[in-house]
């Protein structure tokens, strides 16, 4: 191992903390409107209302949070701290979120504004400090490649844990064996299990975080200190052009993203029904749409297995291009499929999961690398700000897609549980189709003019080093 290599253990402590978070991201993406719906009690319109208003305010704390985060000092450093006061916090808020007070449907629906606020102010106090790590663990760019990678592989297995398991906990928490049979053959689910079962995902959590917390170091210590007032970071930030390039690059992959995963159930259902599935047999809409999105996870997580290798050999950006190329392409190709090729979609779909995974550790590294070039040309880490503000834009361009989804299948006529006309079933193949893959061209051009290459990055990484030599001799 080089003196600038990381220890493993690091490695796999760093990724335990995306273990936990990305438990409560896919309960957060899967299960919450399902809780707040059927369980808790209040209506879908309502929910979806409350989702827009607080995840706008949601994206607001993540820059002021990593601001924070960069004026911090403690005997832990300045992001490991709010790992360790803020697991067992964030474990209590999310059991809370997820419990249904025996109160009216209009407290109800206070009580779940308060909570699911504080749920997202909490996550965020944790999870900004935790990715903000990566720039200050080392300042090695491969190293940070590396420790991206180990990052999603945790987020990978925690997001597969709660898919595999929830419904299985949901049920055994309610006492199914014994309990009544709702409408349509499915077990009712209580709010005492979905209590329950959070709390079992929240325990874990807490776990996770408090081992990651123990687990990691921080290396890269500030050469100046940071005195700056808020405006003039938030300056820098907005003059920082591999920043802003990035900006647009992650907006355009996220609503992509973001609208092709949340129209596969209208597609499959709308317009492939029952199908012929090689090695499988006959399966329903349904059986489609759970394959579909069961390869979108499990061959990403390859593609982050394969991110090191692949940037190593090609570099990030490089890699970046293809993978983005590769999104255009096939997603340009996805649109023009009929139902009976099915098994085309599938393998479609496992070429795109596998470069896509690719892009999520390659990243995180690239944002390590910005918070260099900010260092470089501002003469003062503003890391937890950079990082903060890319998780910001993350949010947004969820919360955006989610929201065009419901709008474009609104302008294209859709009505629910009746046979589509063809404009509507049109649209909803130009939004698996045709959308991302435009949303994946601006990207590409984007990234063509990102400046930040490994030639450019080794530069930058040695007049700091000449720096830091200069000021330690002082």
């Amino acid at each position: 191992m080089s003196k600038n290599s990381l220890p493993l253990s690091e490695k796999i402590a760093y990724g335990f903390g995306d273990f936990g978070f990305s438990m409560f991201w896919k309960l957060f993406s899967a299960y919450i409107l399902f809780f707040y719906t059927d369980v808790f009690g209040i209506t879908a319109a309502a929910a979806g209302t409350m989702f827009l208003v607080t995840r706008i305010w949601d994206t607001a704390n993540d820059p002021i949070m990593g601001m924070i985060g960069d004026r911090t000092k403690s005997k832990w450093g300045k992001f490991r701290p709010y790992l360790l006061f803020g697991a067992v916090p964030f474990a209590i808020v999310g059991i809370i979120t997820f419990s249904t007070p025996e109160v009216s449907e209009s407290s109800k629906l206070i009580y779940a504004y308060i909570t699911y606020t504080l749920m997202m102010m909490v996550y965020t106090i944790c999870n900004v400090p935790y990715s903000s790590l990566l720039g200050v663990m080392s300042s090695n760019s491969h190293e940070r490649t590396s420790l991206a990678t180990w990052r999603y592989i945790g987020g990978y297995l925690g997001g597969l844990l709660v898919t595999t398991t929830a419904n299985y906990l949901f049920e055994y928490f309610s006492g199914n064996q014994n309990s009544e049979i709702a409408v349509g053959g499915n077990p009712v689910i209580t709010p005492v299990g979905f209590q329950y079962t959070i709390a079992v995902y929240a325990i874990l959590t807490a776990i996770a975080i408090l081992i990651s917390f123990r687990g990691v170091k921080e290396r890269v210590a500030d050469r100046k200190e940071n005195n700056n007032t808020v405006s003039a970071d938030l300056s820098d930030l907005l003059k920082n052009v591999p920043w802003l390039l990035m900006l647009g690059v992650i907006i355009c992959a996220i609503l992509g993203n973001t609208v092709k995963d949340g129209i596969i159930l209208f597609y499959t259902k709308y317009y492939l029904g029952e199908q012929e599935i090689f090695f499988i047999g006959k399966v329903s809409q349904s059986g489609i749409a759970s394959i579909l999105l069961t390869i979108g996870m499990g061959f990403s997580l390859l593609g982050v297995i394969l991110a090191i290798p692949v940037s190593d050999r090609l570099g990030k950006k490089n890699t970046f291009m293809l993978s983005t190329a590769v999104a255009v392409v096939f997603n340009t190709l996805f649109y023009f499929l009929k139902p009976d090729q099915v098994n085309l979609m599938i393998i479609y779909s496992i070429i795109m999961a596998v470069f896509g995974g690719m892009l999520a550790p390659i990243t995180w590294s690239m944002y390590g690398d910005i918070s260099d070039y900010s260092e470089w040309k501002n003469k003062r880490r503003a890391t937890g700000l950079i990082f903060s503000s890319s998780s910001a834009t993350n949010k947004l361009g969820w919360t955006l897609g989610s929201s065009i989804t419901g709008w474009l299948l609104a302008y294209y006529g859709f009505e629910a549980n009746v046979v589509q006309n063809q404009e509507t079933i049109m649209g909803m193949k130009i939004m698996i189709g045709i959308i991302p893959a435009t949303l994946s061209l601006v990207a590409l051009v984007f990234i063509w003019f990102y400046p930040l290459t490994e030639k450019k990055m080794s530069s930058i990484k040695a007049e700091l080093e000449a720096h830091l030599a200069a000021e330690t001799a002082e």
